[in-house]
């Protein structure tokens, strides 16, 4: 068998945590090798040791059949290894060329021959089919574009061994189609492909080989064809979990928000929101689909009242919403779970109790006479932990001390209790596991029955069509289309995401 990489008794300790467990892994050439897991399994530390960004306590790299201290990702590059991280890394006031050629620029007379960066970057992007254009700049290119010039830049360092972190998190599913297609003429030209992912279904559509971790330790390693997507559930989780689409019955559907004509700019005072128009019903969970950067994190931070609308209007039980205070918003029935949970979603410095409190401070049985009653506060807290499965010692724990799941969890107790009857839920399950993400659905749907109207903004499908009645699917800003929950196309979706509207392109063919 042809090893390309050969991982024996690999450890990895962050104090007292062990994240990396005597690990052993063999990848073949020209295969691609998924490795997958819950957050927390081990994954991204392993391939970090691989390449060089993190040392291990314990064992021994080879890569082709050589033995290779890898000290720096200098050395891993010179091995022929490549890595394309979740988070680009890109210079966006450069051209893709000179984004591509960073750092080992082609020189003439000691200048930048930017005629032949950009003649040679078209050569590597056509032979390995990642069109681009080399001269562009990268500044407004798409998310697919600039991964397709992160895998440039790989390649054009002449790595044999491609390692992938979360590629496709932020692709649109055509995109990742391509992306698969990619990957497997790297593979056709004797190449070998590392792919780390969560996403079951992307790992069934495109490996070869899987190898599952978990708390740190391999579970199993397996051929594709040997496993089923419950199989690799359970490995990763250590039981049965369900992702189908709930089960649900009608809500009242009486009217809860009414969005007209609104519009909206971002921090660069560009339009954001152009004439979106949506509406809620209770008992009804209504998703928002889109690539991430289309207008999402706005049109949440403009109905929460974190951002100002330039025009139209938000109705909430008839009443506009917008030139109000969060705290104005909150009031009247709203309750927000934010996309980013640690700058707007809890206070790491404060307690697990006092996280809880945020917003209530006010209420009974949390205070009287003007003063907290932290036993009572606490009391809340230990019983929010329990339904909501929230690990950790005690209600007076840091909200920093919690893993990244535990702190969504946190965030959801306190807003789903809030008592308002409008749910505005942005990335409920982003960096969460899961067996995490299976209880926070569970929780959705929960407040669904109790005829909570529902917004969710998502940036997964498979998440959308398991939850959602309706999709409104957003691209620059504006709706492009809505889509019944329970007969989800993903091809349909997928264009409109990329702002083609899928009866002209049905038209057109």
């Amino acid at each position: 068998m042809d090893i390309a990489v050969q991982l024996q008794g690999i450890t990895k300790r962050f104090d007292a945590f062990t994240a990396n467990d005597r690990i052993d892994l063999s990848v073949r050439r020209g295969e691609i090798h998924a490795i997958i897991g819950e957050n927390g399994a081990g994954k991204t530390t392993l391939m970090n040791v691989l390449f060089g960004l993190l040392q291990p306590d314990e064992g021994t790299i080879s890569v082709n059949g050589k033995p290779l201290v890898v000290t720096s990702p200098a050395v891993a590059i010179a091995e022929g290894l490549g890595m394309v991280h979740q988070h680009f890394k890109l210079v966006p006031s450069l051209t893709v060329a000179d984004n591509i050629f960073l750092g080992m620029e082609i020189r003439k007379r000691g200048l930048i021959d930017r005629k032949a960066q950009i003649e040679q970057a078209r050569t590597l992007s056509r032979k390995f089919g990642l069109n681009v254009d080399p001269a562009e700049r990268v500044a407004g290119l798409s998310v697919g574009i600039e991964q397709r010039i992160e895998i440039l830049k790989v390649l054009a360092r002449n790595a044999r061994i491609i390692i992938l972190d979360e590629p496709t998190a932020v692709l649109t599913p055509q995109e990742s189609r391509d992306l698969f297609a990619t990957l497997r003429s790297f593979v056709e030209d004797g190449m070998t492909v590392i792919f780390i992912s969560h996403h079951l279904e992307e790992v069934m559509a495109v490996s070869d080989t899987i190898t599952v971790l978990r708390d740190g330790r391999v579970v199993a390693t397996r051929g594709k064809s040997e496993l089923s997507k419950r199989e690799l559930v359970r490995m990763m989780v250590g039981r049965d979990v369900s992702f189908d689409r709930r089960p649900r019955s009608p809500g009242s559907g009486r009217a809860v928000l009414s969005v007209s004509d609104l519009w909206a700019r971002d921090d660069r005072r560009l339009p954001a929101l152009k004439a979106v128009n949506l509406s809620v019903s209770a008992g009804e969970i209504v998703g928002i689909a889109g690539v991430a950067g289309n207008g999402q994190t706005e049109l949440a931070e403009v109905l929460s009242g974190l951002r100002p609308a330039s025009h139209g209007s938000a109705l909430l039980h008839g009443k506009e919403l917008l030139e109000h205070s969060p705290a104005e918003i909150r009031a009247r029935g709203l309750a927000h779970v934010p996309g980013d949970r640690l700058a707007r979603g809890v206070d790491g410095n404060a307690t697990l109790s006092a996280n809880m409190l945020m917003g209530r401070q006010r209420k009974q049985p949390y205070s009287r006479r003007g003063l907290i009653d932290w036993r009572a506060v606490d009391r809340e807290t230990k019983a929010l932990m329990q339904r909501f499965d929230i690990r950790a010692r005690g209600p007076r724990d840091l909200a920093s001390s919690l893993s990244g799941g535990n702190i969504q969890k946190v965030v959801l107790a306190r807003e789903f209790t809030a008592g308002g009857d409008f749910l505005l839920i942005d990335q409920p399950t982003r960096g969460v596991d899961i067996g995490a993400q299976e209880a926070i659905h569970s929780e959705i749907m929960r407040q669904r029955a109790d005829d909570k109207a529902i917004l969710l903004i998502s940036t997964q499908l498979d998440e959308l069509a398991a939850l959602a009645d309706r999709i409104l699917v957003m691209f620059e800003g504006r709706i492009m289309g809505e889509i019944d929950g329970a007969a989800m196309d993903e091809e349909s979706i997928g264009l409109m995401m990329a702002g083609i509207d899928p009866v002209a392109a049905a038209e057109v063919q």
